[in-house]
């Protein structure tokens, strides 16, 4: 056992990159079993398209709201004590949505309120849980801890998560929601042995906005950071719209059932898995910015072909291509930014793009639900797919700002 935990997590990533990974993974792992039941909750509660396309954007919009404050937080405070206040908090808000479930007082307003809650939560954990990686392994172990966890993500999160919860989901309502309360508050206990020293600032300005400032200027004027936040914001508006209606769907396109909807998440994660065991060899072949492009290029016409298609056969293959794709893009994102940020700097840089990912989403989402009110479930896939093609000819010359032969850890340009 010890030797196949040496191989998985390498001795020099050290001990305290053991814990973090294993509090991600558990954390994840009720994460992922959300996932299905948050979306499933909604759409058995009412079959309005609008509220269930809103239950997305409820979940898209805290990181948008509260993103750069968490960022500035977790640079000026500790940050593992942020993670675990704000998993037992996670925790806490689930269980009181579990009773209410139980005792058949749940409406779509609490549901949508609990979901907001939890979100908000998250976004506290997640940023400052990321930007402890760097203080915990060496710069040239970055990509290898990275995609450690991003192996966990896929596996707990999109592959294991959301069927498991769909199936809790379809014996009872409050199943999947009790298991990740359970899973939170686990993960929050795992956190506590991880051991980081928090880096060392000359000075700490008295107000949290010159702290935000200081990292949206940072960004804006490194070229690589400045793209990435840039292409995953217009790449989100157009995901967001398609995604948020994805429930539907699978199940009015696709002819799936709650079970089914699991699949769609569970074939994306298989790929990602694909996409994990690639990437090594693609990024010694193919130089990070055409990597992007050639990304950008499938995401662009995943939105046509589950458009086009009523079958499983051809949407489930589509959602498999495209969790390679998401895999690529997000482990290439995360450690060109890690590498690139200064570590004092990690958190607000790394807020900074959160509100990109999830500003994206959360516009798209509003759009797509009404698209799909107004012209059926398919009408936010053709959104998807023109509004992508245009983005890909505006942003594909900026993509050259990303390549294997530029430097990764610099300064950023003055532009």
């Amino acid at each position: 056992m010890s030797r196949l935990l040496d191989v998985l997590v390498p001795p020099r990533l050290g001990t305290g990159f053991r814990w973090l990974l294993a509090s991600s993974w558990t954390s994840n792992l009720g994460d992922g079993i959300a996932l299905a039941a948050g979306p499933l909750l909604v759409a058995s509660l009412t079959d309005d398209a609008r509220l269930i396309a809103l239950a997305a954007t409820v979940q898209w919009l805290p990181p948008l709201l509260f993103g750069l404050l968490a960022g500035a937080l977790a640079d000026r405070h500790d940050r593992r004590t942020i993670v675990v206040a704000v998993d037992l908090a996670r925790a806490f808000v689930l269980a009181v949505l579990v009773t209410v479930v139980v005792t058949g007082h749940v409406t779509i307003a609490i549901a949508l309120l609990a979901l907001f809650v939890v979100a908000t939560a998250e976004v506290f954990a997640d940023n400052s849980s990321q930007t402890m990686l760097p203080n915990l392994v060496a710069r040239d172990d970055i990509a290898i801890a990275n995609a450690r966890l991003s192996t966990g993500f896929i596996t707990v999160n999109q592959l294991a998560g959301p069927p498991l919860g769909a199936a809790l989901f379809a014996v009872g309502w409050a199943l999947p929601f009790s298991a990740q309360a359970l899973a939170v508050a686990l993960g929050a206990v795992l956190m506590t042995r991880v051991l980081v020293q928090r880096p060392v600032r000359e000075q700490v300005p008295a107000r949290l906005r010159s702290d935000i400032a200081e990292g949206f200027r940072w960004t804006m004027h490194h070229a690589a950071i400045r793209t990435l936040v840039l292409t995953i914001f217009v790449f989100n508006i157009t995901f967001g719209a398609a995604w948020s209606v994805l429930v539907l769907y699978s199940s009015e396109r696709l002819g799936l059932g709650p079970v089914g909807f699991g699949l769609v998440t569970t074939t994306s994660a298989v790929g990602g898995l694909v996409g994990t065991t690639l990437y090594g060899a693609l990024t010694r072949r193919i130089s990070l910015g055409g990597l992007m492009r050639i990304g950008l290029v499938l995401e662009t016409l995943t939105h046509l072909a589950l458009a086009l298609t009523t079958s499983p056969w051809v949407g489930l293959p589509v959602f498999f291509v495209f969790g390679v794709h998401a895999f690529v893009w997000g482990a290439t994102s995360t450690t060109v930014r890690q590498r690139a940020v200064p570590p004092a700097l990690q958190g607000r840089v790394g807020s900074v793009n959160l509100v990109g990912v999830f500003g994206g989403l959360v516009i798209g989402s509003g759009l797509g639900g009404v698209i799909a009110h107004r012209w059926g479930v398919t009408g936010p896939f053709w959104f998807a797919f023109v509004g992508s093609a245009v983005f890909l000819a505006i942003l594909w010359r900026q993509m050259a700002h990303i390549a294997h032969d530029a430097p990764l850890l610099g300064t950023p340009d003055q532009r």
